[in-house]
């Protein structure tokens, strides 16, 4: 039985003839996400804003104008009501209600009790709460987290490779966080702690792919001494499109199965994955392998000893051979 083959063997694609139209792309894409950022701001959950998040199932989908008219005239604060997975689903972000959980209790049974007026089979879900303080400390810590994951990612391939692929990493990582934070800031997706996990997903993934074929351009470099550094890198891109190519279909395949059947208290993990398998596969092909290039990366770094075992010998100062 023969198997199926994803990528023809001996692929030759120019992945690189394209990379200062990429570059460009890039630059501009993350120039928007910050832009996005400054103005517009992430749709923080209760996690990270603090307050009170209450869930409410309807038979029917529910106006939202009423119900924030209803929500509002309980005199607990200004509520931001918005549709939750689905137009039957809503989630009532208010204020912090004083009185700890008592009081929490309270506000949802006032909440509860000014909807089912108007929609008699109206269901509380879930009732969240977080305090101002706690939720400042999630967001000091959730941004630790992801600054100290990506200088340790690129520490490591520094250690691992050579410093230059060390920067590329970590350009490339910059690169799809910028952008993923991007467009949770365009399509204001509540932005919580899930969205955190997948943020730091999203950095292993990348940081995968990205070793992977570091791994064969480094093999090359030793194994091609006088070949163009740019004709090397898309050889080495082309040697591991095959196992790329399986590798993201299969995690495009179980993200558009959660997208579709997945519940909805996910639903911005599975988004923020989403976008990481395509950012972070452009970004290994298009941001991390072009650095070696404006880096002056070459094969002496990676030169065979005697013993023909290839360990690394520091001689950066000279050129490609020709």
């Amino acid at each position: 039985m023969r198997l199926l083959k994803l990528v023809p063997d001996n692929t030759n694609v120019d992945f690189l003839r394209w990379r200062g139209i990429a570059i460009t792309i890039s630059i501009l894409l993350m120039a928007a996400s910050i832009a996005l950022l400054a103005v517009k701001g992430l749709n923080f959950g209760v996690d990270f804003a603090g307050g009170q998040m209450i869930r409410v199932s309807f038979s029917q989908p529910p106006s939202l104008d009423d119900l924030r008219a209803r929500v509002g005239a309980i005199g607990l604060g200004d509520p931001s009501i918005q549709e939750f997975g689905s137009p039957r689903e809503v989630s009532i972000r208010m204020p912090l209600p004083e009185g700890g959980e008592e009081g929490a209790n309270a506000a949802a049974s006032k909440v509860r009790a000014a909807i089912v007026q108007q929609y008699p089979d109206a269901r509380i879900d879930a009732v969240e709460t977080v305090s101002g303080k706690v939720s400042g400390e999630l967001v000091e810590a959730g941004a630790l987290a992801l600054l100290l994951a990506m200088i340790g990612i690129a520490i490591y391939i520094w250690i691992r490779f050579e410093w230059q692929f060390g920067v590329g990493a970590l350009f490339s990582l910059f690169h799809d966080v910028t952008i993923t934070l991007g467009i949770f800031a365009l399509t204001q997706l509540e932005f919580d702690l899930n969205v955190v996990a997948a943020l730091l997903t999203l950095i292993g993934y990348s940081l995968n792919d990205t070793i992977v074929i570091y791994d064969r351009i480094r093999e090359n470099l030793r194994k091609y001494r006088k070949m163009d550094i740019t004709s090397l890198l898309n050889l080495s891109m082309n040697e591991t499109l095959s196992r790329t190519v399986a590798t993201n279909l299969a995690m495009l395949l179980a993200l558009g199965s959660l997208m579709i059947l997945g519940p909805d208290v996910i639903h911005s993990f599975t988004v923020a994955l989403l976008i990481s398998v395509i950012v972070g596969t452009y970004s290994t092909i298009y941001v991390a392998a072009p650095w070696l290039i404006w880096l002056k990366v070459n094969s002496n770094s990676f030169l065979p000893t005697e013993s023909g075992k290839g360990e690394r010998v520091p001689r950066r100062n000279e050129g490609f051979e020709t």
